[in-house]
């Protein structure tokens, strides 16, 4: 079907330009005859050209192939050469004698036609304008390889950029697989202190990860997902935490209803929001707070998340040796998925604590309502 398409176009194309062709020639024709001062036809000199338009457009497929069965390479030129040479004079003189017959036929009443034999005109002709034809076969066989090798390259462009794509695909599905035993281990590794401490909270702990593991599974079909369903992922994954830390973790959501519908990458708050945990709270015995913010600004959303722990040690790469696994992979994911259309910061907060500020280019995805319209979310919350 493509193949059928394409040969459609191919005929288009030829079509409309010897018509143009014609049209062009005819025209001159027509306003040299007006120069002279002779009575002139715009009809007649259609009449005379387009028919000769039309022999070279059904020259023309013969030409294209010729052009890509003998093209002009290192090795074999010198028959391309020959080939060509020889095509070109049959095209010519092909052109030129329809080009005589239809004069002859149409113009019989024209007395310097009259008076000239076929055989003299067409010998008047060839000597005249064979070259003119030569020139044309070679502009035909020059414009086609133009457009065959135009035609390559945008097919290995398109190649490349496939080739691009499915590897920045392979590098970000390498990411997230590393993301998530990374978040299963840690998460693990909680049980299995709470066994000596809390063995039912455990088997609790046990429960909501089944849950949060499977909700993980069931939207691994993309990378990105809606900040909606980041955030109750986010929940699942701090009931788990709450069992750990009980009163002494607090988290509080504050994310903008427009925002909500926002794509962000699949699990990109869960890794900071465990290093806010890991090191802004486990750490003290007081009670600790994260909290998480979403807002639309300027057509990016930003993210927070920002805890009221010790913040950055002091010293150069203190960023770097504070995040780990899963703040390299975060940092990684937002580089490969937008470039440099997103930022990524992590500093000190005034007042004490760690912020970590993302932007990414904020794309909204719709989201049905119960009444079949579409929800711009809901507020939000408080853990």
């Amino acid at each position: 079907m493509r193949e059928r398409s394409d040969k459609r176009v191919e005929a288009s194309i030829i079509v409309g330009g010897w018509t143009v062709f014609g049209l062009f020639f005819a025209s001159q024709s027509y306003l040299g005859q007006v120069y002279r001062g002779r009575d002139a036809s715009w009809a007649q000199a259609l009449v005379v050209w387009m028919p000769c338009a039309l022999s070279w457009a059904l020259l023309t497929p013969g030409m294209i192939w010729l052009a890509r069965r003998f093209p002009f390479r290192c090795a074999g030129w010198p028959r391309a050469l020959a080939v060509h040479l020889l095509a070109a004079a049959g095209c010519s003189s092909f052109a030129l004698a329809c080009y005589l017959l239809v004069r002859q036929l149409l113009l019989w009443a024209a007395p310097a036609v009259a008076s000239s034999p076929p055989v003299a005109s067409f010998k008047h002709l060839l000597i005249g304008e064979f070259h003119t034809g030569v020139v044309i076969y070679f502009s035909v066989v020059g414009i086609s390889y133009t457009l065959d090798y135009y035609r390559k390259f945008r097919e290995r462009e398109l190649r490349a950029a496939q080739l691009e794509s499915q590897l920045a695909q392979a590098q970000l599905d390498a990411l997230r697989k590393q993301l998530q035993p990374h978040f299963l281990f840690n998460t693990l590794n909680t049980v299995s202190i709470l066994m000596d401490e809390d063995t039912r909270a455990a088997r609790e702990m046990l429960v909501r990860l089944s849950d949060l593991l499977r909700a993980s599974l069931d939207r691994a079909r993309g990378h990105e997902v809606t900040l909606r369903q980041e955030l109750e992922f986010i929940e699942g994954y701090l009931e788990i935490e709450r069992t750990r830390f009980q009163d002494r973790l607090t988290v509080t959501v504050d994310a903008e209803p427009a925002t909500l519908n926002a794509r962000v990458p699949d699990l990109i708050l869960q890794p900071i929001v465990e290093n806010a945990i890991r090191h802004g709270v486990a750490p003290r015995a007081a009670a600790g707070r994260i909290e998480i913010r979403a807002e639309r600004l300027n057509g990016s959303l930003h993210l927070q998340v920002r805890d009221d722990g010790a913040g950055l040690p002091a010293g150069p790469g203190a960023s770097g040796r504070h995040g780990g696994l899963g703040i390299a992979n975060t940092r990684a994911r937002l580089a490969q998925l937008y470039g440099a259309d997103h930022g990524f910061e992590m500093r000190n907060a005034p007042g004490g604590g760690l912020c970590v500020d993302i932007t990414i280019p904020f794309r909204a995805e719709a989201q049905p309502s119960p009444n079949g319209g579409e929800s711009d979310g809901g507020p939000g919350r408080d853990g």
